[in-house]
């Protein structure tokens, strides 16, 4: 037995759903009679198909904790060219954050709360408690691997698991932020305006806040392609953090209004960004 499938049916036995990888650390192809999905996929695909092939086709979805396929003689060939074990974290109610260089596990460290790590080849895997949607390429250097994608395993890293949080939520769901130039996207009125006279519990003077919030303001206006959406978390969270030791009320409600307005300006959907800003506020809390 192959030290990769001793690895596999040990994290089946842990359920977690396994498969293998070849050369290049991706899947094994589809069978002939699965090319181009003609056999209808698996049934934990995204469109549920009636696929009984006993190998390893169709990528992530074949992923499975059936010791009996796993050491199966239909699996036994691929197991003799894997080069690592992949497994599915959607399949098992997690969510792994790809760092892939330095800046982007900079970025994580001073954004995202902390979680059981995982060393990579070039960066790291921060595991989180929940399952969400898969994206790559959410920002520089940062995929996203839950549901309907797969990830290597490195080993069980270190540090206490984490609950999935909203600001890797936002990564993904920024995706729909930033629609075709021209098109309207909201209508949301005029710029609700921050002042003393809400903020009467609040330990800044008014220069300090309006200056802090046209910084945020002005980092959110800059993503005019994408991510306006997860700046826009940012900025929210951040200015919350900043209120955090006021007696209050220190209008917190209008200040994310104008965050949300100005997101809404650059492309993001108001439901979107509304959520986003609301989340960040509360993160902070």
């Amino acid at each position: 037995m192959s030290a990769h499938l001793r690895t596999a049916l040990d994290l089946a036995a842990r359920a977690v759903p396994v498969l293998p990888l070849r050369a290049g650390k991706v899947p094994f192809g589809n069978c002939p009679a699965c090319r181009d999905n003609i056999c209808g996929g698996r049934p934990n695909m995204k469109v549920p198909g009636h696929c009984r092939c006993p190998g390893i086709c169709h990528a992530w979805a074949a992923a499975t904790t059936d010791p009996t396929v796993i050491a199966s003689p239909a699996w036994a060939g691929v197991w003799r060219q894997a080069v690592c074990v992949g497994y599915h974290p959607g399949g098992v109610g997690l969510t792994v954050v790809d760092l892939d260089h330095a800046e982007a596990m900079a970025w994580a460290r001073e954004t995202l709360p902390a979680t059981r790590t995982v060393p990579t080849t070039r960066g790291e895997h921060w595991i989180y408690l929940g399952a969400m949607r898969s994206a790559n390429g959410v920002r520089d250097g940062v995929d996203i691997k839950s549901t309907m994608q797969y990830a290597r395993w490195l080993g069980p890293g270190s540090g206490d698991m984490g609950a999935l949080p909203d600001a890797v939520r936002v990564l993904v769901e920024r995706e729909e932020t930033t629609p075709a130039r021209g098109k309207m996207v909201s209508s949301v009125p005029g710029r609700a305006e921050w002042g003393r006279s809400v903020a009467t519990g609040c330990r800044h003077t008014e220069r300090y806040v309006r200056t802090g919030l046209e910084r945020g303001l002005a980092l959110v206006r800059a993503r005019t392609e994408s991510g306006a959406g997860s700046r826009a978390f940012g900025v929210a969270q951040f200015l919350a953090g900043q209120h955090a030791a006021c007696p209050g009320p220190c209008g917190l409600d209008l200040l994310g209004a104008q965050i949300v307005t100005t997101a809404v300006s650059v492309g993001v959907p108001e439901v979107y960004a509304s959520r986003a800003v609301t989340n960040g506020l509360a993160g902070a809390a």
